[in-house]
């Protein structure tokens, strides 16, 4: 499998997973229609399958024009039924979610949004966290409870630590300013700015990241109960 990270709208990646034996695709996340179109269509991939972490229009904008183009059936999270656009699979927490060479868990993730979920692709140790977990932070929380982020990050905390991590954003320099304020002593995390902002510097993405560098970079990670998470949640809400 190759993972071809597309830059869409500000800041959102979307990302296209490729077989390379027939080139039949997923993506994830599709923002906006045109960049997943022009890499489709100048790569000759079949686009099957588009995979939604949540409903919110960045993550969603570009279902209805890719699915009428290319026919593709989407995925998502049977609770977001009636939020996501051009729905036709649904999945709910822990089912397999398998179709050709293409396998993935599903995580439900709440917190950012009732019914967010993770694709982990556990044969590749590759998770699309949406806006649950990014390099360096954590979402916003929009309609859930702090309980339930502090879980959500939990479940994806447990996994192999050399998971690679697929996020939403390009949020990871601005993430590491709160890191480093409340974290200053962790040497990791400044060589891993350093090699973020090398990446940056060079027009790459700062993604994809490792769950083990996460933890021991991520503050929200390293929180070890949901009152200590709020708190920290509540300092980078006004950072």
């Amino acid at each position: 499998m190759k993972i071809q990270t597309i830059k869409c709208l500000h800041d959102n990646y979307s990302y296209i997973i490729i077989d390379e034996n027939n080139l039949n695709a997923c993506v994830v996340d599709p923002s906006e229609a045109k960049p997943i179109i022009d890499f489709v269509e100048n790569n000759n991939i079949n686009l099957k399958y588009i995979l939604n972490t949540h409903h919110h229009f960045d993550h969603v904008g570009g279902n209805k024009d890719l699915k009428k183009i290319y026919n593709s059936t989407v995925i998502g999270f049977k609770g977001d039924k009636d939020r996501i656009p051009e729905i036709d699979i649904l999945v709910d927490d822990l089912n397999i979610w398998k179709k050709e060479n293409f396998e993935a868990k599903i995580y439900h993730i709440p917190g950012h949004t009732t019914g967010h979920i993770a694709f982990h692709f556990f044969r590749e140790k590759i998770i699309f966290t949406g806006d649950t977990l990014f390099s360096l932070g954590c979402g916003r929380i929009f309609e859930g409870t702090y309980e339930q982020m502090f879980n959500s990050l939990k479940k994806i905390k447990s996994l192999p630590k050399d998971t690679k991590i697929y996020c939403g954003h390009e949020y990871t320099l601005q993430n590491s300013n709160f890191c480093l304020a409340y974290d200053s002593s962790n040497l990791q995390l400044k060589n891993k700015i350093s090699k973020i902002k090398e990446k940056l510097g060079n027009g790459l993405p700062s993604v994809p990241t490792t769950l083990d560098d996460e933890i021991q970079c991520n503050i929200f990670l390293k929180a070890k109960d949901v009152k200590t998470f709020s708190k920290l949640r509540d300092l980078k809400d006004n950072f």
